[in-house]
């Protein structure tokens, strides 16, 4: 039996992480709406997150329970930081990149569960574990996707010569081609996407400016 249905709690907020996946859309809607900056991790990650999320639910994926515990904590770390960013309070840089590396630690994690897993399978016997090889191979990929993009965005905040000086070029589209004329400063922004938090603060208009 998996756990969904097994432990009726468990069950209860695994139901609610995934029927999350969908206000989260909202980010980018309003992104949109709004005419502001839509980068590529963005969109993607929220739309692939949803999918995933939904294609696992009707599988009753046993390593779920890892994925949706590890998204709730890191959630709840990077939503505090918005909400003190929205209330005109101004954390700490660190904190910035706290958040960011603990989504990379998300994603390198969620990657060696898929392996474990595949794994287990191998030595157990397919129906040793409730998961499928399908659900395994696109896990894999959309963790290690993620980190690739997560690491790609770490560096330009906080590494890039551009982020030492308090700026990074901001993408203006949905594509990955960085503008070339415009900056952005760098502590207002976190891991999960650099307009986020633009938006939580209202402050788009007097960030960007041109080099």
């Amino acid at each position: 039996m998996a756990f969904i249905e097994h432990d009726r709690v468990s069950g209860f907020w695994t139901w609610l992480f995934v029927l999350s996946k969908l206000p989260e859309l909202g980010d980018t809607v309003f992104i949109v709406l709004r005419k502001q900056p839509l980068i590529f991790l963005h969109w993607y990650h929220h739309i692939t997150v949803l999918m995933y999320s939904w294609f696992s639910y009707t599988e009753y994926t046993a390593s779920a329970r890892w994925f949706i515990v590890m998204n709730y904590c890191v959630h709840s770390v990077m939503y505090s930081y918005y909400a003190l960013r929205a209330l005109n309070f101004k954390p700490p840089r660190s904190i910035a990149m706290l958040i960011t590396t603990l989504q990379l630690t998300q994603m390198v994690v969620g990657c060696a569960i898929n392996i474990w897993a595949h794994g287990f399978l191998q030595t157990a016997g397919k129906n040793s574990c409730n998961i499928s090889e399908m659900n395994i191979k696109l896990s894999i990929a959309m963790y290690f996707s993620y980190f690739v993009l997560f690491a790609r965005f770490f560096y330009k905040t906080y590494l890039s010569t551009n982020a030492r000086k308090g700026k990074r070029p901001i993408q203006v589209t949905a594509s990955s081609t960085a503008t070339s004329g415009q900056y952005i400063d760098s502590s207002t922004l976190t891991g999960k996407s650099d307009v986020q938090s633009l938006l939580a603060g209202g402050q788009a208009n007097s960030k960007i400016k041109a080099q």
